[in-house]
């Protein structure tokens, strides 16, 4: 399934800088939604639909009762208190699910439950607690099992207040009309649109697929939670915080985990890994060092085992692959890396290693990526963003030239915005507390506190 558009020519990554938002419409600009599919309800949850859904019957498709007590005409309950009632004669059980129904005539009643259809003849329902439930007694709580005595659908019953004329009774239609449009196309379908859409007999849907999306981090010193650490060694909470974001942004990710800092390992790997990916994210080894291992990797994926033809700092550009690895005018998240990647011309955002930029990274450019595979509008792609004045102790300080995304705390009610932790790319405990990232822009090397800022939402 091809989710991206055909290879154009991309400016040479070279040495020069590249803005986040340059680089962002060139994410853009090449991914495309995923092709349609039909699904059963559940699996379509989360989905973005393609078609207009009308209703093929109206619902309620019948008129029925809210509550549960007895069907009645209206003139015979006309009037009626505690101490003077209405005796109606008990003619038979309206259950949910009714087939032939009892006809109720003069002084007579049905005995109905909630959603079961109105009898003919009735014309309003009255609330069990209005009448005696048929004991002969004062004010019913509740109805006693049919199971348990079947004799009350017969005999007497006593009303003790009116009813007017269509009192407790949902009308045909009243929620929605046959040909009425039930959702239109673009809608994301969460529990109450699968219940709508079950409701007018939908057991299939049209959409576009939530992407798969694979996460892969790489580093030798990379250890799994729950294994010991060894000298030098670190724990691996990358992958498991892009997978979490990418589920988190509406798709199925897969966490690969660790590959060791040996090019053929992660080569092999990746290819492996095409078969199920919509979308393809790696972090870290995207820098200047010597054991930067994506940029060798990823110089030939895809190319039957031709070597590559890029530097470290330019193009790759190999048969069906070709990623571009560039710096960027921003702060955290400076290098990155970016193509399409395989037969199928699968987008692949290569992130850097540290834990704040390669977060920071994610919700600028694969949060946005995975909205554009999933057809959702251009309003709801990005992170929305609000502006507010800064609360702080002191300014803050922001390099010349770059636009720097630092964590936040994010105040609705005063307009105000507090820095989480230290600007540092390493600061993850910080991240964790941080629901916003404050935007310093590329001019700006101090920010006063009371200067308002662009402040983007995270939650």
């Amino acid at each position: 399934m091809s989710s991206s558009a055909p290879q154009h020519p991309r400016p040479a990554g070279g040495h020069r800088l590249w803005s986040v938002d340059e680089h962002l419409a060139d994410v853009l600009g090449t991914v495309r939604p995923l092709e349609p599919i039909e699904l059963q309800l559940l699996d379509a949850q989360g989905c973005v639909l393609v078609e207009d859904v009308t209703v093929p019957v109206a619902l309620p498709p019948f008129d029925n009762s809210s509550m549960d007590g007895y069907a009645v005409r209206t003139a015979d309950v006309q009037g009626v208190s505690e101490e003077f009632p209405a005796v109606l004669t008990v003619i038979g059980d309206v259950a949910a699910g009714s087939g032939e129904l009892p006809t109720v005539g003069p002084g007579e009643a049905a005995r109905i439950m909630t959603g079961a259809p109105l009898p003919p003849g009735a014309e309003a329902v009255v609330p069990v607690e209005w009448t005696d439930g048929g004991t002969g007694g004062g004010a019913a709580a509740g109805m006693t099992p049919a199971s348990a005595a079947p004799d009350q659908a017969g005999g007497e019953v006593r009303v003790h207040r009116a009813a007017e004329a269509r009192a407790h009774v949902r009308a045909r239609g009243s929620d929605v009309q046959a040909g009425d449009l039930a959702l239109a196309a673009g809608t994301v379908l969460g529990p109450p649109q699968i219940a709508l859409l079950a409701a007018i007999g939908r057991g299939t849907v049209r959409v576009r697929p939530r992407p798969r999306v694979v996460v892969l981090s790489t580093g030798s010193e990379l250890v799994q939670p729950g294994e010991p650490l060894t000298a030098g060694t670190i724990y691996d909470s990358n992958s498991f915080a892009l997978a979490a974001a990418a589920r988190d942004a509406g798709a199925i990710a897969y966490r690969v985990g660790a590959v060791a800092d040996d090019a053929d390992t992660l080569r092999s790997t990746i290819e492996d890994q095409l078969i199920r990916a919509d979308l393809l994210v790696t972090t870290g080894g995207v820098s200047v060092g010597a054991y930067d291992v994506v940029k060798e990797a990823l110089s030939s994926v895809g190319s039957s085992g031709s070597s590559g033809t890029g530097d470290s700092d330019a193009d790759v550009d190999v048969d069906a692959t070709r990623i571009d690895f560039r710096k960027l005018a921003m702060q955290p998240g400076k290098p990155q890396g970016f193509g399409t990647i395989g037969p199928d011309h699968t987008p692949l955002l290569a992130l850097p290693g540290n834990p704040v930029s390669s977060y920071v990274s994610f919700e600028l450019f694969v949060r946005p990526a995975i909205r554009a595979l999933m057809g959702l509008p251009e309003s709801e792609v990005r992170r929305p963003s609000v502006r507010a004045v800064l609360k702080a102790d002191q300014a803050l300080g922001s390099p010349a030239g770059r636009r720097q995304f630092l964590r936040g705390k994010y105040d609705a009610e005063t307009g105000t915005v507090s820095p989480v932790g230290g600007s540092g790319s390493h600061l993850i405990a910080a991240l964790a507390h941080a629901d916003s990232l404050m935007v310093v822009p590329e001019d700006v090397t101090s920010v006063e506190p009371g200067t308002e800022l662009e402040v983007v939402l995270l939650g």
